[in-house]
């Protein structure tokens, strides 16, 4: 599939997504490139009056929504989130999904954990038989390169993920990111386990049993999935 036909996809199931917001809910709202779209649609629905709070996953976001005028909040400022909209970088046959190819999934984590609801919306090409994409890790900088030593020696191929100029990358919390380059993630609640006693990480991105509802946005239509 061309990335022409990968974009209109995406543009496609952002539509979709906000026809499930109503007026006066809190809304998290996810970060990357198909919730560029959905945010796009939310900010015209605002416009012609809807009446909602979101919260943001990224400082992106959140700008993003507020220059649409999207009244936006932190995860500490509402009782509760009704429904979050989110991307995934992959989801398996099982509904598992990896998250935070734009170095947002710990705030995407906090907000997702937090909500009533969640929805992830992808093109078709996000869907996989077994997970196979890099999963991110959000890791303290203090440190980190004692800890990717130790992910090495697990077996885990580990790579510090750095920008244009070589740098380290870092999230919106000043930490780095490790992805780990894993050819099949056969079990990802195994690995989740072990990178939960881990000190160093804050946070993977193996979402699991998270997805209450997601939307495949294919050629002839969007597909909607309740997983659980």
């Amino acid at each position: 599939m061309d990335s022409e036909a990968v974009k209109q996809q995406k543009a496609q199931v952002g539509r979709e997504a906000v026809k499930f917001v109503t007026d006066g809910m809190v809304v998290g709202i996810g970060s990357g490139s198909t919730m560029w779209y959905m945010v796009e649609e939310l900010g015209k629905l605002v416009q012609n009056g809807l009446n909602i709070v979101g919260v943001p996953t990224s400082q992106y976001t959140k700008k993003h929504a507020e220059d649409l005028g999207i009244t936006m909040k932190n995860v500490d400022e509402v009782d509760q989130i009704d429904l979050t909209i989110d991307g995934a970088d992959q989801i398996d046959e099982n509904y598992q999904g990896i998250k935070g190819g734009g170095a947002s999934h710990l705030m995407e984590k906090i907000v997702a954990i937090n909500s009533k609801k969640n929805m992830w919306i992808v093109d078709e090409t996000k869907m996989v038989k077994t997970l196979n994409y890099p999963v991110p890790l959000e890791v303290i900088p203090y440190g980190s390169k004692q800890l990717e030593k130790k992910l090495e020696k697990m077996g885990l191929n580990p790579k510090l993920r750095l920008d244009e100029q070589h740098q380290p990358v870092q999230t919106d919390s000043a930490n780095y990111i490790i992805d780990l380059y894993i050819e099949h993630l056969d079990n990802p609640k195994d690995l989740a386990t072990k990178l939960d006693s881990i000190v160093g990480i804050v946070e993977h991105g193996l979402f699991l049993d998270l997805a209450n509802t997601i939307i495949i946005q294919h050629e002839d239509g969007p597909q909607i999935i309740q997983a659980r």
